[in-house]
């Protein structure tokens, strides 16, 4: 099914039920017009980081199902996989083959070789500080191969993951097979996990390179275009790196909005919000909540570096069981420019508060993505977080069947489920349409989404002290708190 301007939930193969067969019947039973696309998030076989270090793209993890249930889902919602085009898993078949034969391999191209990527006599300390990195040594790991040598390769993240050569021919032609796969199996949106990282260029910081960054992008386009898929390139940076992509004609992430409407619900102040909803892009995909934290780089200069303190401190102080140590290295927290919990304990458990940041959400520019937990309203998992001491896990609550039917009858998920359906329906927010802004006070902003013809038109009317809001469609009210 071809990718269409309905919301997009978020959520693992095991989730929403303990596997693909329960996920089908979780939305046949209670998600029917409330969402139109899901992002599967990594279901092919993995050694690590809840699928993101793929072993094999060519296969579903058993546990999960099979091709056939992924190709069901696809039937009646379009579809959006991961693709991790900087790493694959150690234990891949091509980087195996490469321990097993060395020289002989292969597929010895695919990986980046310490000692051939810098020049003799380096890495120096100077070339390793340079590396945009996410852990604090070198971005390498050591590799014993069968013959008895040992060498470096790169390893941006974790010790299951070994970076790509996305330039050498061998890797070309992986990733082309890995593209005409997913489209054969009814992906219609491509996520381009850690694309920045893709290319290592000596003497830079090997991270979003350009021009390179955008010939790989481009190559990559091509190649999917001939399947009819589109691509989402994901990167959690600096807001103008995403207007950079938006520029280039690709769908990106509205990543500043959840940080952005967190400051608004604290302060009740709307300039911030109301200036950045102005010049967003209407060609993206916006969140609140992802499998990962709550990003704060991504709202810097958006917010000043006041109202972002703020807002970060805040959150540890409204928030729900948000502590600053499940963020930090104790809790394996990989990224200190993020904040682990779910978004609707990040307000408190708060109802009224989170109705209307979802109200926000659908009527900014792109299209809505919805996280599982959020879309129950899910409180942060303490019991998870604890057990595995893996500070993303407060937001990866798995939900049974039982516990759904019990979860989807309370009030603000009922709401929630109307607020997304109204979003869904209405033609008023067309990609191709317009939206206007205002501020009528300090606390308040009025959104108003049209149709590209101009003849249906939505406005979504709030206080972001009180946290009253309104909506109308063609001036009736559809939605009010």
């Amino acid at each position: 099914m071809k990718l269409t301007n309905q919301v997009m939930l978020i959520t693992y193969a095991d989730s929403l039920g303990k596997n693909l067969k329960e996920l089908k019947q979780v939305l046949d039973n209670y998600l029917t017009d409330v969402i139109g696309g899901v992002h599967l998030l990594p279901f092919f076989p993995s050694t690590g980081d809840l699928g993101f270090a793929p072993i094999d793209y060519r296969e579903v993890d058993s546990a999960f199902g099979d091709w056939p249930e992924i190709e069901a889902l696809g039937e009646k919602y379009y579809l959006m996989f991961d693709f991790m085009i900087n790493h694959i898993s150690r234990q891949s078949t091509y980087f195996k083959d490469f321990k097993e034969k060395h020289e002989d391999s292969a597929y010895k191209e695919m990986f980046i070789r310490i000692h051939e990527f810098f020049p003799e006599n380096r890495p120096t300390q100077a070339d390793i500080d340079l590396i945009y990195k996410r852990k604090d040594k070198a971005p390498f790991q050591e590799v014993t191969f069968a013959d008895g040598q040992q060498e470096l390769v790169w390893n941006t993240f974790g010790e299951e993951q070994i970076d790509l050569d996305v330039t050498k021919a061998v890797t070309k032609q992986f990733i082309q097979e890995t593209i005409a796969d997913m489209a054969a199996h009814g992906c219609s949106l491509i996520r381009l996990d850690a694309f920045a990282y893709a290319i290592k260029k000596l003497d830079t910081n090997d991270f979003f390179v350009e021009p390179e960054i955008w010939e790989l992008l481009d190559e990559v386009r091509a190649e999917a275009a001939t399947h009819q898929v589109a691509l989402l390139p994901e990167i959690h940076e600096h807001y103008s790196i995403q207007m950079k992509i938006a520029d280039h004609d690709y769908y990106i992430y509205d990543f500043a909005l959840p940080m952005l409407t967190l400051y608004s619900l604290y302060s009740g102040q709307t300039a911030p919000l109301a200036n950045w909803l102005k010049r967003s892009p209407m060609k993206q995909f916006t969140t609140l909540d992802t499998h990962d934290g709550i990003g704060v780089v991504d709202a810097r200069d958006l917010l000043s570096p006041e109202e972002l303190s703020y807002t970060s401190e805040e959150l540890y102080k409204v928030g729900a069981n948000v502590k600053k140590i499940y963020s930090s290295e104790s809790y394996n927290n990989l990224d200190i420019y993020q904040i682990n919990s779910s978004y609707y304990s990040a307000l408190g458990d708060d109802d009224r508060s989170y109705l209307l940041a979802r109200a926000l959400q659908c009527f900014a520019p792109g299209i809505p993505q919805v996280y599982y937990v959020g879309l129950l309203a899910g409180k942060n998992d303490i019991e998870l977080l604890e057990a595995t001491k893996e500070g993303r896990n407060i937001n990866r609550h798995y939900y049974d069947l039982a516990e759904i039917a019990e979860e989807v009858q309370r009030p603000v998920v009922q709401q929630l489920f109307e607020l997304l359906k109204f979003r869904n329906r209405s033609a008023a927010f067309d990609l191709a349409g317009s939206i206007t802004v205002e501020t009528p006070s300090a606390t308040e902003i009025v959104i108003t989404r049209k149709n590209q013809t101009g003849e249906v038109t939505a406005t979504l009317t709030a206080d972001c002290q009180t946290k009253n809001f309104s909506i109308h469609e063609n001036g009736k009210l559809v939605f009010e708190q």
